[in-house]
């Protein structure tokens, strides 16, 4: 199991009711999507979150966040939470809140059109 599937469940009860949300697996996790922008995710046993970049560094000083180094060189705006703050609900809510409330201020991506098959 590439990511943890209860964590995912829960995250997906949050985000999937919203307007414009959506779902894709990358990374070998699950990202979760608002207008096309990334939100949050689940990677192994953690919350991946997008913040805006300057509450992603206060975001730092919380317990259990940790920078996002997937490919070994820190993610700015982006932040891990571990399964120790997680496993509250009001506490993953807050957090998937934030994202969501984040990626909801970008601007929706324009889908891309599918290349034809040769």
């Amino acid at each position: 199991m590439a990511y943890d599937e209860a964590l995912g469940d829960r995250v997906r009860e949050l985000v999937a009711p919203l307007s414009g949300s959506g779902e894709i697996k990358m990374f070998g996790g699950l990202c979760f999507t608002i207008g096309g922008n990334m939100c949050c995710g689940v990677m192994n046993e953690d919350l991946m979150l997008r913040l805006p970049p300057d509450e992603a560094e206060r975001a730092l000083d919380e317990e259990g966040v940790r920078r996002m180094d997937f490919t070994g060189k820190p993610m700015k705006g982006m932040v891990y939470v571990g399964p120790e703050v997680t496993a509250d609900d009001e506490r993953l809510a807050s957090w998937v809140d934030a994202a969501v409330g984040f990626a909801s201020s970008l601007p929706p991506k324009k889908k891309k059109a599918k290349k034809a098959k040769a």
